[in-house]
């Protein structure tokens, strides 16, 4: 169903969906919880760091990443549960499979993290 809605009025409602949905991620998910404040914790690190603006942009980056994806699993989970708790071989596939996506970005933030600080580590 398309909206009428246009403009500023459209903006302005679709932050409070996507405020919504970050409530929602907060309040229901543990691990975002939990990523949430390994986020927090980084991102303070990354911006106390003495590193060139790029690299403090890779860092921060990849951790914002994670949230990301751990949002779009969640959703993926919610959705899947919505539509029924008997078991499906595609239902399963697909909850494993965002479980993925969300493993796949951890890894990238720590090679980001350990690549990029490495030589502030060794020196």
């Amino acid at each position: 169903m398309a909206s009428s809605t246009t403009g500023l009025t459209r903006i302005i409602k679709a932050a409070g969906y996507s405020w919504k949905g970050l409530k929602a991620a907060w309040i229901n998910e543990a691990a975002f919880r939990q990523e949430g404040v390994s986020a927090v914790i980084a991102i303070a690190i990354a911006c106390w760091l003495d590193v060139d603006p790029i690299t403090r942009v890779l860092l921060i980056g990849s951790v914002v990443l994670v949230m990301i994806v751990e949002i779009l699993n969640s959703a993926i989970e919610a959705l899947v549960d919505r539509v029924g708790t008997d078991y499906h071989e595609l239902s399963g596939r697909a909850k494993d499979m965002g479980s993925a996506a969300v493993l796949i970005a951890i890894i990238l933030a720590v090679v980001t993290w350990v690549t990029l600080l490495w030589p502030h580590l060794r020196g």
